[in-house]
């Protein structure tokens, strides 16, 4: 089985950017669809962005779309999360989480049987 570490979350300026990484080991990540999901305090964890095995497709909610790029390097065994224009309602702790059988992304969180122990992104105004 594969084993995820986030890591870049902070503390960060509204309109400024973070990049967070997810580093895989015990497996290759090249056979895993990778999704970023976020959990704000007292609300249900939240798919943000989601890329496929061979990073031909990806997907992000809307209010991320045109500030959040995902990425993969399979040969450094790690995903991305460029985050820039960051806004208040962004903070959350941030999850990586890896599905060997998903061909496609999926937003549901019980899909995907991999997750990291996820990272802080905290964004004042």
């Amino acid at each position: 089985q594969v084993q995820l570490v986030e890591s870049g979350g902070g503390l960060v300026q509204a309109g400024g950017s973070l990049s967070l990484s997810c580093a895989a080991s015990g497996r290759t990540l090249s056979r895993y669809t990778v999704g970023w999901f976020r959990q704000a305090p007292g609300k249900e964890r939240d798919f943000v962005a989601g890329i496929t095995k061979n990073a031909s497709t990806t997907s992000y909610i809307d209010p991320v779309k045109d500030r959040f790029t995902i990425s993969r390097d399979d040969a450094k065994n790690s995903a991305y999360l460029q985050m820039n224009s960051l806004k208040p309602e962004d903070t959350a702790v941030y999850y990586c989480a890896a599905s060997e059988f998903l061909v496609t992304i999926s937003r549901r969180d019980y899909q995907y049987d991999y997750w990291g122990q996820g990272t802080q992104v905290t964004v004042s105004s």
